[in-house]
């Protein structure tokens, strides 16, 4: 096989919608910490969303971007799932699905203080030679038969991960 047509995990990305600011934002942030060992960013509100509270500015949520040590960490998190993703999950740049409630993760009990959550996840696909679209020097666009299509995505999933498409 082509050593460029070989597809990898670029990144993990957690993310946690909490809506508000305060104690639950707090409880959120202390969790994607707990489970990851990275410091979770705070994400803020865009738009103005009377109808949701939210307004530009206001701290809504948590996230935390994950680019080493990926395959413990995933295979944790399919397991959660019970290694079944839905067929809509998956994109041409990765996959993405939610973990209803923490506590379904291999390795984490249930905390107090935390309640329960749940957190969603998107895992970003990539071939060698994405670069050239995100350089600085001589910028140039990724051709259409290096793209990662859909059904590669499934494919690699279910060989390297076992996953289950529904």
């Amino acid at each position: 096989m082509n050593k460029m047509r070989e597809i990898s995990i670029k990144k993990i990305c957690l993310n946690i919608g909490v809506g508000e600011p305060g104690d639950k934002l707090k409880k959120a942030k202390k969790l994607l910490k707990l489970l990851t060992g990275h410091t979770p960013v705070i994400t803020k509100g865009k738009k103005k969303e009377p109808g949701l509270g939210v307004r530009p500015g206001l701290p809504i949520g948590v996230k935390v971007t994950i680019r080493d040590d990926i395959s413990k960490l995933l295979r944790r998190l399919l397991e959660a799932n019970e290694n079944v993703i839905n067929k809509k999950s998956f994109t041409n740049s990765g996959v993405s699905f939610g973990i209803e409630e923490y506590l379904l993760i291999p390795g984490l009990d249930y905390d107090p203080e935390l309640g329960i959550m749940g957190l969603d996840v998107s895992v970003v696909l990539q071939r060698p030679g994405y670069r050239v679209s995100k350089r600085k020097i001589k910028k140039s666009r990724v051709g259409k038969n290096h793209m990662i299509t859909v059904d590669e995505s499934i494919k690699f999933m279910k060989d390297n991960y076992g996953v289950i498409v529904k």
